[in-house]
């Protein structure tokens, strides 16, 4: 069965109402406020079944100018809008403001309604007519049925439902395999069910029992019932408007503009690159980074606009553009939005979402205008592999690319495997199970590694290699634990680094000393044996021994790294022959008395509290002994 959803356009007072009253037998003024005034205030809902057994929904919208964001919250996901034209006024402001906003989000079909035909006189009939075609040249709208008819009398409501039923054969079918999505344009609560929320499906199949993401807030539920047209299923699909219970959350977490997906299929993000198309008629210049309400799906939002390529954007003009978000959203790639101005609040202009979750960090204007070309122009491999750079140093795997790209998993799957088989995109991980990343990255980070790696080897030629934690924080990005463990393991095996404990060199690094380095090693090496269990610190001998200071601290390191010198403290080492000493006589010690304190360490070494000290608190962290109090006790 094919479904439809169809949408009403038009000034306030024109007839919309009425028309879809006349077409289904449903009032879509539901509040008590609309009946009382005569005009609609909210969104309004019904059903219509064409000849051929079409489901058609219809979105019955506000037309007064105070409640265009209400409009625009109902036209997002329409399939061809009824442009609704009073005969006895003819096109009037919001005729006009609502037919641009359908040419900005890109409804393609259409026809008019023409209403109130049987209030005027059959020549000024023809001449709105002819006004009418006159106005519709040059948009989507051109050249479609221009139908006058009477929603009180029934006169060409055959006509209007006959021109529905040929649109509704040229309509694409939209994508029950796309990354379901579920705009939010109605929050309320059933008794005895709970909180209910509808919407227009634009995408997927939704099942009762599945669980759900409300974004951006990312609450969580899962679908106890579903509605569709008022009758309850077991499954809803793209095109359909559909009333989905969720339990567990209160109305007041919910706001209409939210979005019902899938948990983790869509990122959250307060920032979008898209196409900018200023309308011709808009009253003035956009200026570079002029505040604007962002309409996105049922969402209204404040953003600022930055102009990539010029301080401001001339009425008719095309451009791309960055925008700023003052609250997050979701979207994905082709995602038609419009702008309005901040003050006076009319609609100027709208475009297509290019890139839903573009790099927070500061890239050059002209490199971001080049990925967008791609991003709006290019094949599906094309824009996949930018969003392998884009995404920098954090692997990405098929899931999100879809989240990025809306590509169908099967072409985002073989752009992935064409990537990969050409040497483009890099499989990270032992097993490529990290996800994919754009080559240049992979061989910017190795070139980066082993340049830091030379460096240190210039700078501390004695030591045997830089710290990987140390290393890790010196890369131009925080790259995860994985992913560096995999570079250094990659950098291992093609024999370009070696890494040894939690040090990494280059391969070819071999610490070596000069006569009077290896002179001043072994003064530092007798001195540490003399001193046994009273060392010297490192400053105090360097200035006793009368030594080049940086030259004595790197032979010192080296001794170190050879294990030669042992660390106990802050600047306390031992020679290892002293070290390996104080845990045997502390293990005879306790073969003799379970117990030992501070005055039998100064007593058992020949030493003041000064080393007794923190002998005794080094055994406690390598576990020879364990404190009770003021004593220690065996480990184990």
């Amino acid at each position: 069965m094919r479904h439809l959803i169809i949408g009403t356009a038009g000034h306030i007072d024109h007839g919309k109402t009425t028309l879809v009253k006349a077409l289904t037998g449903i009032d879509t003024d539901r509040l008590k406020e609309e009946k009382e005034r005569g005009i609609s205030i909210e969104l309004g809902f019904a059903s219509l079944t064409l000849p051929d057994g079409t489901q058609a929904g219809i979105v019955d919208v506000p037309g007064h100018e105070r409640f265009v964001k209400t409009m625009l919250a109902g036209v997002g996901g329409i399939d061809l809008v009824i442009l609704v034209i009073g005969a006895d006024e003819g096109v009037m402001p919001q005729t006009r403001e609502h037919l641009n906003i359908c040419a900005l989000l890109q409804v393609k079909r259409g026809l008019v309604a023409l209403t109130k035909a049987d209030l005027v006189e059959p020549d000024w009939l023809e001449m709105v007519q002819a006004d009418v075609t006159d106005v519709l040249r040059g948009t989507f709208l051109q050249g479609c049925p221009v139908l006058p008819c009477s929603a009180t009398t029934g006169q060409g409501l055959p006509e209007v439902v006959a021109a529905i039923q040929a649109q509704a054969g040229t309509v694409d079918a939209k994508r029950d395999d796309g990354i379901l999505r579920l705009p939010i344009d109605r929050v309320f609560s059933i008794k005895g069910f709970g909180t209910v929320v509808t919407g227009t499906l634009w995408a997927g199949t939704l099942r009762v029992g599945e669980d759900v993401a409300i974004l951006p807030p990312d609450v969580r539920s899962h679908v106890r019932r579903l509605q569709v047209h008022g009758e309850t299923v077991e499954a809803a699909v793209a095109g359909q408007r559909t009333a989905v219970n969720l339990p567990g959350l209160e109305v007041a977490e919910i706001e209409r503009g939210e979005i019902v997906c899938r948990p983790g299929t869509l990122n959250v993000s307060t920032a979008f690159d898209v196409t900018l198309t200023l309308l011709g008629d808009a009253p003035r210049p956009l200026a570079n980074r002029a505040r604007v309400r962002f309409h996105l799906g049922t969402s209204e939002l404040l953003a600022r606009v930055v102009l990539l390529d010029r301080e401001e954007l001339e009425p008719g003009g095309q451009t791309y553009a960055h925008l700023r978000l003052e609250s997050p959203s979701a979207a994905l790639p082709g995602d038609r939005y419009v702008i309005r101005s901040y003050s006076p609040a009319i609609t100027i202009g709208g475009g297509s979402i290019l890139d839903p979750s573009p790099p927070a960090t500061r890239r050059p204007r002209a490199k971001i205008i080049e990925h967008l070309r791609v991003l709006e122009q290019g094949r599906p491999i094309e824009r996949v592999e930018r969003h392998l750079l884009a995404a920098g140093f954090a692997p990405v795997g098929a899931e999100e690319l879809r989240a990025r790209t809306d590509l169908e998993e099967r072409t985002v799957q073989e752009s992935l495997e064409a990537l990969a088989a050409s040497g483009t995109a890099v499989r990270a991980g032992s097993r490529g199970e990290l996800g994919l990343l754009h080559v240049e990255r992979v061989k910017g980070l190795e070139e980066e590694i082993l340049g830091r790696l030379k460096e240190f080897h210039i700078k501390e030629p004695l030591k045997d290699g830089l710290a990987k934690e140390e290393l890790r924080s010196k890369l131009p990005a925080r790259v995860a634990t994985a992913v560096y463990g995999w570079l250094l393991a990659r950098l291992s095996a093609g024999g370009q680094v070696a890494v040894t404990r939690d040090k990494v060199r280059l391969a070819g690094h071999r610490p070596t000393l000069s006569p009077d380095e290896e002179a001043l090693k072994a003064r530092i090496d007798q001195a540490f044996r003399d001193a046994a269990f009273q060392p010297p610190t490192p400053e105090s001998l360097y200035a006793i021994l009368k030594a080049d200071r940086r030259v004595a601290h790197g032979v010192f390191r080296r001794l170190v790294d050879d294990g030669v010198l042992v660390r106990l403290a802050q600047d306390m080492f031992l020679h290892r022959e002293a070290y390996q000493d104080l845990q045997a006589r502390v293990r005879e010690h306790f073969q003799k008395t379970p117990r030992i304190d501070v005055g039998t360490m100064k007593d058992l070494f020949g030493v003041s509290r000064k080393y007794a000290i923190p002998f005794l608190e080094h055994l406690d962290d390598i576990r020879v002994t364990r404190r009770e109090g003021d004593e220690r006790v065996p480990y184990q």
